[in-house]
């Protein structure tokens, strides 16, 4: 049994990580961190320095800004964590890849299955169609996220990146330029409205052809069943920077 320690119990994807662990048998939420403390089947605290209770791992699901603190918390405990929180910026990025060095750290800018399977499908796609084509990024979610793109465009943007030998450049806004499109551009776009979930798509613009891949979510749960899965794969693993390759590696 895996006793987790979930950040962000309170919010949205905490609720939906709730719902999920209680119909498994292999894990437990023993404790909860959110600064919007609720009334739940386990204690909830608001100050991650002050939990006492060992846990095995440790998901989060709250904020950039509790990085620092959460990290601090797991180096002092040994405890592995999954972070799930998007909208890191570059030094907080690094300071997660530091801290992988002596923690277990999973880190992905999206836990779903679907997702990573696109992002495999992209860098066939690049490595494929190579300079040829253009590439751009069409990232749409719903009306209350704050951060823009979406990590997960990112992180799609960067396995393109990653074929072209990092020679591409992002751009994210072209209403105040008046020039032609340059060939090592990537143009990331976001779409924000109403209750969408995610839907992403990458688009390889070529001469007289355009070939979309694209991934739509449906609900938030499917992130939250890739959290919990990556929570059971994490227990007990050694100093490292896990992600979502090495959870389908595993057969989770």
């Amino acid at each position: 049994m895996t006793d987790t320690l979930l950040c962000g119990c309170s919010g949205k994807m905490g609720t939906a990580v709730r719902n999920i662990v209680a119909n498994r048998q292999d894990c437990q939420i023993s404790a909860g961190f959110d600064q919007v403390p609720m009334q739940l089947d386990f204690p909830v605290y608001t100050a991650i320095e002050s939990i006492a209770k060992h846990v095995d791992v440790v998901v989060d699901f709250s904020h950039p800004t509790a990085l620092e603190s959460l990290l601090q918390y797991c180096k002092k405990h040994s405890t592995p964590a999954v972070l799930c929180t998007t909208g890191y910026s570059a030094e907080q990025v690094k300071n997660v890849e530091e801290a992988a060095r002596e923690l277990p750290v999973f880190y992905s800018r999206n836990m779903s299955l679907g997702i990573n399977l696109l992002m495999e499908l992209v860098k066939t796609a690049e490595s494929v169609l190579g300079d040829g084509f253009d590439v751009e990024i069409v990232e749409a979610h719903h009306n209350q996220k704050i951060d823009a793109p979406s990590g997960t465009a990112l992180m799609l943007a960067d396995a393109v990146n990653g074929v072209r030998e990092n020679r591409m450049k992002y751009t994210y806004d072209r209403h105040s330029q008046r020039k032609r499109r340059e060939q090592n551009e990537l143009g990331i776009h976001s779409v924000r409205g109403g209750t969408i979930v995610g839907e992403h798509q990458v688009i390889f613009a070529g001469q007289h052809e355009v070939i979309t891949l694209s991934h739509s979510a449906q609900s938030k749960e499917l992130f939250a069943v890739g959290a919990v899965n990556a929570a059971v794969f994490m227990a007990g693993r050694g100093p490292g920077l896990y992600d979502m390759s090495d959870l389908i590696r595993d057969g989770i």
